[in-house]
């Protein structure tokens, strides 16, 4: 009975449509990737993208990636954006301190909460004691905050901060929210974006020669 009223359930069928469009894009990138890694067929990325042509559709259609690519190739830095939901794409730059997709979180919380673009969330003093644990006393090779470390140091920011508490706040409005960086992420980074809820794709390239960092 119940697949025999769905369709009583459907009151935009452009709305679906164009929803289902996004996930056969997401399945591509999805499939992509593993295969980049070495993990998925691609058998089953070829069959994506018969599926795509049948469909009349590309990763044109979904606006964070242009955006993404984009900004990657006026920085020479690997890049990730984010749409809100009226349209909007914000997007981030890799930088010394921050990864593109941390430098996108806080851009975008920034935005939903109306905060000027020149106010800093973390400051250096803030951002630099952490690299220095992460490298001199973990081992890890990557210095740049992953998108889990930039919201605990914004978490105890906001203690005292009601900037950084402001900003804080928006985090459950990026569920439901599509973006995309333009390399893999690092298992951590994909982690974090699905207890998110946010719809997260990759481009299936490393950011370095080597694929995996700590």
């Amino acid at each position: 009975m119940g697949v025999n009223m769905v369709g009583n359930c459907i009151f935009d069928d452009e709305a679906v449509c164009d929803a289902s469009k996004q996930e056969v894009i997401r399945r591509y990138y999805e499939a992509a990737c593993l295969a980049r890694q070495g993990i998925g067929e691609p058998a089953v990325v070829h069959r994506i993208e018969i599926l795509m042509n049948q469909l009349g559709i590309s990763t044109a259609d979904r606006p964070a990636v242009g955006a993404a690519l984009n900004k990657a190739e006026l920085t020479g830095e690997p890049a990730a954006a984010m749409e809100l939901p009226g349209g909007e794409i914000v997007t981030g730059k890799t930088s010394d301190l921050l990864g593109a997709s941390s430098a996108m979180i806080l851009n975008v919380i920034k935005r939903l909460a109306n905060i000027p673009d020149d106010v800093l969330l973390l400051s250096p003093s803030i951002i630099e004691p952490i690299q220095k644990l992460k490298t001199h006393s973990m081992g890890s090779v990557n210095p740049r905050l992953h998108v889990d470390e930039v919201l605990i140091a914004l978490s105890i920011c906001a203690v005292d901060n009601p900037t950084a508490k402001k900003a804080l706040e928006q985090l459950p409005a990026l569920k439901g929210l599509e973006a995309h960086s333009s390399v893999m992420l690092a298992t951590v980074d994909v982690q974090t974006f699905k207890k998110l809820g946010v719809r997260m794709t990759c481009e299936p390239r490393s950011q370095t020669k080597k694929l995996y960092q700590k």
